[in-house]
């Protein structure tokens, strides 16, 4: 659905996007996640045609964005982190409008007007100023809009900002709703919610591309070897002498508590379980154990190793990049203020 084929922005001498090459699948859901100043959002404003790129090519549905504009806009709805709604207007003139703005046919706009409203939960509200509206009402005209013509790519920067729990829960259900119809590019700053629902998680780093993946996937191997928490009914000393007795696995921690009880974190092998061996050395010395869990990488803990300190992300399964480009075209450089990340 989208290529992005050497992708190149500066502003004056800072270098936004750096020779970024990525390829979007149809009918999933991406979350796009970066630190501050990563690129992100400069990425999103050149994938929908807000912003020119210094090089490279960007290929919406098989149209170049830049050779035919039009036909790729038609592809792409897009909602930018501040909504870009009309206060004076009322929800209903101002969905009216964008669908004008659309070329949706005048006998289907009401249809589709109808229809998003639903979508977005905003009955009862058509008829309200919009500047009578609360921010998170504000949110959902905004996504209503995105929505209007139906475009077979859909792209949300920061969509449950404003909204309460019950809001977003909303919104959620409504993005898994549109990747059955819509490829969804989804930037957010809550991991937990790109985890939830996002198919695949695509990480950049000073406006470098350094993981494309599914959360499992990373998850799984960016760290080589799992913890084992432990909790048994016994004091320092036996813990670490059964666990010794144990192969593939590696103390990390003993703390003896004052009820007798000593919590232990085991580092494993990659690719073993030693579980059932542990459970029977205990058990055999009579020894309890009272919990046992698995600690994995948090999605969290992977976005903080590979934008921290530059790290490398793990070898995809699949080859992700682009064919690599034609010679490459410049444009005028856009103003140092003309808006980064």
């Amino acid at each position: 659905m989208i290529e992005l084929r050497n992708l190149v922005k500066r502003y004056g001498s800072h270098l936004a996007v750096d020779h970024l090459n990525l390829t979007i699948e149809e009918g999933k859901i991406y979350g796009f996640l970066g630190p501050n100043g990563a690129g992100k959002s400069t990425t999103m404003n050149m994938m929908t045609g807000y912003l020119s790129p210094t090089e490279g090519e960007i290929i919406i549905n098989g149209h170049d964005i830049l050779e035919e504009p039009e036909e790729a806009k038609k592809c792409i709805g897009y909602l930018p982190e501040q909504p870009p709604v009309y206060m004076d207007m009322t929800v209903t003139e101002y969905l009216n409008f964008c669908a004008g703005l659309k070329n949706v046919p005048k006998d289907k706009r009401a249809a589709q007007i109808e229809s998003v409203v639903h979508m977005t939960r905003l009955d009862g509200v058509e008829g309200r100023l919009i500047h009578n509206l609360s921010k998170g009402y504000r949110q959902r005209v905004g996504l209503a809009q995105a929505i209007l013509g139906f475009p077979p790519i859909i792209i949300l920067d920061e969509p449950t900002v404003g909204l309460d729990p019950k809001q977003i829960i909303e919104i959620r259900d409504l993005i898994r709703q549109l990747s059955e119809n819509h490829t969804v590019i989804l930037s957010s700053h809550i991991l937990s919610e790109v985890q939830e629902i996002c198919d695949q998680i695509i990480i950049i780093s000073h406006g470098k591309l350094i993981a494309n993946d599914s959360a499992d996937y990373l998850e799984a191997h960016l760290k080589g070897s799992a913890v084992l928490r432990l909790l048994v009914q016994a004091d320092a000393e036996d813990t670490e002498d059964l666990l010794h007795t144990v192969s593939n696995v590696a103390i990390q921690e003993l703390t003896e508590n004052d009820d007798g009880t000593t919590a232990a974190l085991v580092e494993m092998d990659a690719g073993s379980d030693p579980r059932a061996d542990i459970f029977f050395a205990f058990a055999r010395a009579k020894k309890p154990i009272l919990e046992m869990t698995i600690q994995t990488a948090s999605l969290e803990d992977v976005f903080l190793e590979l934008t921290e300190d530059g790290g490398a992300a793990p070898a995809p399964k699949k080859a992700e990049a682009a064919p690599a480009p034609e010679p490459g075209w410049e444009l005028e450089e856009e103003p140092e203020e003309g808006g980064t990340d």
